[in-house]
């Protein structure tokens, strides 16, 4: 299924402009689809990533659906004067996506965390949801051997829809590599959100998001993210000296 949105290109990256409401559409109208689709949520870090790397560039242009998950990612799209309307994270849009499969078929499976976590996820996540269909979990911890057996235990499952929480670039990486080997329709990397799921993190209270600062509250919470946490003022310098430079047309 082709679905044609309008898109920023910010460094190299056409990211969507939709928003969590409309993304979670969107993906409800993949699940119909017989088709494979990628759906990646890139933050200021990822992007500044791509811009290193052409082919990690190239990977996430792959995707069906790119959204602006993180605050910085909206501010540049209203420097280049493309404004994406809202931070669409990926643990909205999936809970957006779980309170939608109450009137649909679907089954779900749960890829990522610490052993433990995505059945403690599950747990949460059938008590919140009753109506959702949990086929299977899996930790993210694994060797390359073992991948085929990863594959095959989600095929074998019978889910549609594929929860990757491995974190970037782990996860686009890996399901950009097997996404011809996988049955589901949808595969979404939601990084660290199968820990939120499973009460291991809490996010930030919703005053702070609304105004755009949850990753402030993260770095209070978690100060060893402090150096990670550099890559949001080189991102906004490198949008402003270069971000112009990138073709604006619909990637």
């Amino acid at each position: 299924m082709v679905i044609y949105l309008k898109k920023v290109n910010i460094l190299g990256v056409g990211v969507n402009m939709s928003g969590i409401s409309e993304s979670a559409d969107i993906i409800m109208r993949f699940l119909e689809d017989n088709d494979f689709h990628s759906v990646y949520t890139p933050n200021s870090e990822i992007i500044m990533n791509a811009y290193r790397d052409a082919d990690f560039c190239a990977l996430l242009n792959r995707a069906n659906l790119l959204t602006a998950d993180g605050i910085g990612v909206v501010y540049a799209s209203r420097i280049l004067k493309r404004p994406i309307s809202e931070r669409a994270a990926g643990y909205d849009i999936a809970c957006e996506v779980l309170r939608r499969l109450a009137d649909a078929p679907h089954r779900l499976f749960l890829f990522g965390g610490k052993p433990g976590v995505a059945e403690k996820a599950r747990e949460n996540l059938e008590r919140d949801y009753p109506h959702i269909q949990i086929a299977g979990t899996r930790n993210g911890y694994f060797s390359c051997e073992q991948v085929p057996d990863i594959i095959n235990e989600i095929n074998k499952s019978g889910a549609d829809l594929l929860f990757v929480c491995l974190g970037a670039p782990m996860q686009e990486k890996w399901i950009d590599a097997n996404k011809d080997k996988l049955n589901v329709c949808v595969a979404m990397g939601i990084g660290g959100s199968l820990d939120v799921f499973a009460g291991e993190v809490r996010r930030a209270p919703d005053a702070w998001r609304r105004l755009g600062l949850e990753w402030l509250y993260r770095l209070i919470k978690e100060p060893w993210r402090f150096m990670r946490m550099m890559a949001l003022p080189k991102f906004a310098l490198t949008v402003l000296a270069h971000g112009r430079k990138f073709p604006q047309e619909d990637l």
